[in-house]
């Protein structure tokens, strides 16, 4: 049986057609115009002109014949855009136009135009980003492409960087398996092999595929440009001595991440030594420099102030004229029923001159500069800290005790305690023994024996103690008196009261200095530092405070005595169940004094199970669940965010003393048994993952104490 023959299938002609021949046909099924979409057509058009012929059909009259017009129902946008080139006059009328002519009827107009649109396929993204990365190794610049492509230049980097993927991922994305998202994640580091070890390492674990996970693990050895050490270099003097800066384009980065960590300290490190060196050059003996100092690391020195410059005589009467006129022009306008603008005007401008009197900026004596240093430090926003003016022990002045001749005369075996503890802080002047000449005795008359003065000044002194207790106003000056010699007067030992007190500096704790409570701490105790008179006039100036001003001073100088320290080697259990009991009758909880755990005061401390655990207290078992399949670094970011606002405490932190001194040795044994359960296969992490020391992250934090590395200026 013969095999019957395949029709073939004839293609509809293409003919050339006037563009003033062609209408559009109202069975075109686009009816929503989206105008500003065909003036970018026809930009296009008149570019690179049609790249794809309209489909048209005869016009036919009563009897059938064809008229010689011609309806377009397939390419309607075309045909608008071709209409725009001819009214702006850059095409003519009668312009042949490329057109695909359907004489055979077999499908109706709206059929076609239907099918025009819809079996047309969108270009899949990666064709997309393929194709601009192919245009800019043409030659084209990223504003070029953007003009021809009607999209923002900020489009068209995003898509150029989706490209530079490694080709890995990209062949992954072309299969679907890996998200657009992902892809963009992945973009923010340049290093494909870096890419490829995170996917390696996510890929087997849905959770972990999150694009915020990718964009932490490919940022993790890197600094934030928000950090401080960042901010005080600058993108710019980073980036031109060679710093790459990892940028995200699709998302809010905060000016990106700085990627390499070492090039910026040293640039850190390079700056604040000129600064301290320019800062030294204004008189001080010496400078300081570091990226911040501990706690308390002023502790032992003195401090002397600045204070407004002196004004001359002109300024003098010129404060005194405009002084004048604003009382006298205030009195009157006091006076007046309606108020008056241009008075008020006046006021506000006479105001802001005697402002500027009493703003005047504070200079310090050069004599204190010459003994005097400072600290210099980054502050938590990236700006220059400098704490000046403080002097050292050793570099305070010693007061003349006598001419040269008597000093060369004097015997060697003598004491030097007399010369030696006479000094003058801060103004003040500190004596360690009697400053009365001793007077010459008249022959005769011997001293009185050392017995007989100890008996005779031991009734005095219980006879003094007996007139203090029942003067509890005076006692509690006294207590005072005693507690700021200590406080404010570091040599000054000149009290009868026998009242030591201590005040741990707790300068091992990193990062203390920038909590809200050392601060708060620090501006009270400089302001009353500045108005502490000599040493010698203190008792006096006690005396003249009004009762809350020595409350005030009181609860200061005590409260600097406190310590709620738990330490190993020094166990007080009753020293901190009485703080706890302090702490409860202040009403005093951590969370409300704005503590909350992050990952440099706790999480990033601890092991990997405490984490989990704080989590599961704070936000409950579904939340611990997020987070405990992660590395140690990436958990204690997350817990962090998820412990925000959830007021949850470490057990040191909350009030019960005693469960934290039981704790204090357990938690090593614990931690090293829990941790083991979670880490065992920590070995086969990629070497991306491990820390930079080599050490494993999960291990627990020792406190060292160690003092950071500081930049000196020579002395």
């Amino acid at each position: 049986m013969a095999k019957s023959a395949i029709q073939k299938i004839a293609m509809n002609p293409s003919e050339n057609i006037a563009y003033d021949k062609l209408v559009l046909s109202q069975q075109n099924v686009r009816r929503v115009k989206d105008g500003v979409t065909i003036e970018q057509l026809a930009e296009d058009i008149g570019r690179r002109k049609l790249l794809q012929s309209l489909n048209v059909r005869p016009v036919l009259d009563g009897d059938g014949e064809e008229t010689g017009t011609y309806e377009v129902p397939a390419g309607g946008r075309r045909y608008l855009a071709l209409g725009i080139l001819v009214k702006q006059k850059r095409l003519a009328k009668n312009e042949p136009i490329p057109c695909i002519v359907n004489r055979s009827g077999t499908t109706s107009a709206e059929e076609d135009s239907l099918a025009e649109n819809v079996h047309r396929e969108n270009l899949h993204p990666l064709d997309q980003f393929r194709a601009f990365k192919a245009l800019k190794e043409q030659g084209l610049d990223i504003q070029e492409i953007a003009a021809r492509f009607f999209v923002s230049a900020a489009t068209v980097k995003q898509r150029l960087r989706l490209a530079s993927v490694s080709p890995k991922l990209l062949e992954l994305y072309e299969k679907d398996e890996i998200r657009l998202e992902q892809i963009m994640a992945f973009s923010i580091s340049n290093d494909h092999a870096r890419q490829e070890q995170v996917w390696e390492r996510i890929s087997g674990n849905p959770h972990m595929q999150e694009p915020y996970y990718i964009r932490r693990l490919l940022t993790e050895t890197t600094v934030r440009a928000d950090d401080r050490r960042a901010v005080y270099v600058g993108a710019e003097a980073y980036e031109a001595a060679g710093g790459v800066i990892l940028r995200d384009l699709f998302e809010q980065d905060s000016g990106g991440w700085f990627q390499d960590a070492a090039l910026l300290e040293q640039l850190v490190f390079d700056r604040l030594r000129a600064d301290a060196e320019s800062i030294r050059a204004d008189g001080w003996k010496w400078v300081e420099a570091a990226i911040s100092f501990p706690y308390g690391h002023t502790s032992g020195m003195r401090r002397v102030y600045a204070e407004p410059a002196e004004l001359s005589t002109e300024e003098i009467a010129r404060y005194d004229a405009v002084k004048a006129e604003y009382d006298a022009l205030d009195a009157k306008y006091a006076e007046m029923e309606d108020a008056d603008q241009e008075i008020e005007d006046k006021l506000d401008q006479l105001g802001a001159e005697l402002d500027a009197f009493s703003d005047r900026p504070q200079v310090y004596d050069p004599a204190q500069k010459a003994i005097a240093g400072a600290f210099v430090a980054l502050g938590a926003s990236g700006q220059l800290q400098i704490e000046a003016g403080f002097v050292r022990p050793e570099d305070e002045p010693r007061v003349e005790t006598g001419n040269d001749d008597e000093e060369a005369d004097r015997d060697p075996s003598q004491s030097d305690d007399d010369s030696a503890n006479h000094v003058v802080v801060n103004g003040r002047s500190v004596n360690g023994a009697s400053n009365t000449a001793e007077e010459p005795e008249d022959e005769g008359i011997k001293p009185l024996p050392d017995r007989l003065v100890f008996d005779l000044t031991a009734q005095k002194t219980l006879a003094l103690r007996n007139a203090l207790a029942s003067d509890p106003d005076i006692a509690f000056v006294t207590v005072l008196h005693a507690l700021v010699l200590q406080v404010f007067y570091r040599f000054a030992k000149d009290s009868c009261l026998e009242i030591n007190m201590v005040s741990n500096s707790l300068s091992q704790v990193q990062g203390l200095a920038d909590t809200p409570w050392a601060k708060e701490i620090a501006d009270r105790h400089e302001a009353w530092d500045r108005d502490m008179p000599d040493s010698n006039n203190l008792w006096e100036f006690l005396l003249g405070l009004d009762e809350a001003s020595r409350k005030a001073l009181f609860a200061h100088c005590a409260s600097l005595s406190l310590n709620a320290v738990v330490e190993p080697w020094n166990r007080r259990p009753g020293a901190l169940a009485h703080a706890d009991v302090l702490a409860a009758t202040l009403q005093f909880d951590m969370v409300e004094a704005g503590w909350s755990p992050t990952v440099d005061n706790y999480l990033g401390r601890v092991t990997k199970v405490r984490i989990v655990q704080a989590v599961r207290e704070g936000r409950g078992e579904d939340s611990a669940q997020l987070i405990d399949h992660m590395k140690k670094d990436l958990m204690a970011r997350e817990a962090a965010r998820l412990l925000e606002g959830s007021n949850w405490l470490p057990e040191p932190l909350r009030l019960d003393g005693d469960k934290a001194v039981a704790n204090a040795g357990e938690t090593a044994i614990d931690d090293v048994t829990d941790e083991t359960a979670l880490d065992g296969d920590a070995a086969e992490l990629p070497a991306f993952l491990a820390d930079d020391t080599g050490t494993s992250s999960d291990e627990p934090v020792t406190e060292t104490g160690e003092e950071p590395d500081h930049l000196q200026a020579a002395e």
